[in-house]
């Protein structure tokens, strides 16, 4: 079973597990967008928890890999400038320096790549402009023997226990951490900032 049949079957209940666990946290990052009007992309929107949360100001798209997801993101979307696009956040289909912003929530952790969706997310991210991260990590020479022994299960099918965020951004010069903070599960999950520079 891959991630587009698993996210499919799981539409209907992703909220009801999530929505109330993460909402601060992902309000908490969200207030780092701008004040002025910008293109914001949101990659692995999901169901659109993030939506209700957003400032009306920007213009949104919002990409997923599954449709069921996405249906219900759009279904969210009525006061936003927002375009829902199906597609892999490991390729996205979208031209060099679409957007000023990128928001990674949930995502890095699910795809296969993490490090392809990173270059990816620089690829179309403006220079100056920021990736704003919420996901669940390991921390460089972290053990998590429990977590590492389920993940081979585990990312079948749903998520990644084992990804290190600082292997990941090791393959993105053009992307330079800003700020970076524990959020959920003892800082299992972090929130994290990133710039993307003019030049590497």
């Amino acid at each position: 079973m891959g991630l587009r049949h698993t996210y499919t079957l799981i539409a209907p209940l992703y909220d009801v597990f999530l929505s109330s666990v993460t909402r601060a946290t992902r309000r908490a990052n969200l207030a780092r967008l701008p004040a002025e009007p910008a293109r914001v992309l949101l990659t692995g929107v999901g169901t659109g928890l993030d939506l209700p949360l957003l400032p009306e100001q920007h213009s949104y798209t919002g990409l997923d890999l599954t449709h069921a997801m996405l249906r219900r993101a759009v279904s969210q979307s009525r006061r936003l400038d927002f375009c829902g696009v199906q597609g892999d956040a490991q390729s996205l289909p979208f031209a060099d320096a679409s957007f000023d912003h990128v928001v990674l929530h949930l995502i890095l952790a699910v795809v296969p790549d993490p490090a392809a969706c990173l270059r990816e997310t620089a690829r179309v991210l403006a220079p100056g402009g920021n990736v704003l991260i919420f996901d669940k990590f390991l921390r460089a020479g972290q053990r998590a023997p429990l977590r590492r022994l389920l993940n081979p299960l585990v990312r079948r099918v749903a998520t990644r226990f084992d990804v290190v965020f600082e292997d990941v951004l090791r393959q993105t010069p053009e992307l330079i951490l800003e700020h970076d903070q524990p959020a959920l599960a003892a800082g299992w999950f972090r929130r994290i900032r990133l710039r993307r520079l003019a030049a590497v």
